[in-house]
């Protein structure tokens, strides 16, 4: 069963390694210019996902939540941009203030934390995932 049939039915990690692993494993299959979203709670492992993707394009920097931020970029074997939008305002011009549109193109991968913030998300997401914690465990699922 490849990842993306895994993620449909859902995926339990028990550890912080196997949320990497299950990052690394969707990173493999991602186009170029990939949009993810990552929804959850507070502590369900969002920004440890990315964490995953950033490993298995060797990224070397430290991939930390971007919250204050509003975004990071990460140069590895692949661009990264990590958003977090839980500050945002619900605003269609936030993508133009902050010069958002430079980030769903070639050669980024943009992965996106609340992006309930983001209703109106104007470019076709690749995967749309929800995180949940389950005491230490988490839930990985394709919505």
């Amino acid at each position: 069963m490849n990842i993306l049939d895994k993620l449909k039915a859902g995926i339990a990690t028990e550890t912080v390694e196997d949320t990497y692993q299950v990052a690394r494993d969707l990173a493999a299959t991602l186009p170029e210019e990939a949009i993810l979203t990552l929804e959850g709670d507070l502590g369900a492992g969002k920004t440890t996902f990315v964490k995953g993707l950033a490993q298995a394009w060797d990224i070397q920097e430290a991939v930390t939540s971007p919250t204050f931020n509003i975004y990071n970029i990460y140069q590895g074997t692949r661009q990264l941009a990590h958003m977090d939008a839980y500050r945002l305002e619900e605003s269609p011009e936030i993508w133009d203030e902050l010069m958002l549109e430079e980030l769903i193109f070639p050669p980024f991968c943009l992965a996106i934390e609340w992006p309930s913030k983001l209703p109106f998300i104007p470019w076709p997401v690749t995967h749309r995932l929800q995180l949940t914690a389950q005491g230490e465990a988490r839930h990985i699922s394709l919505k």
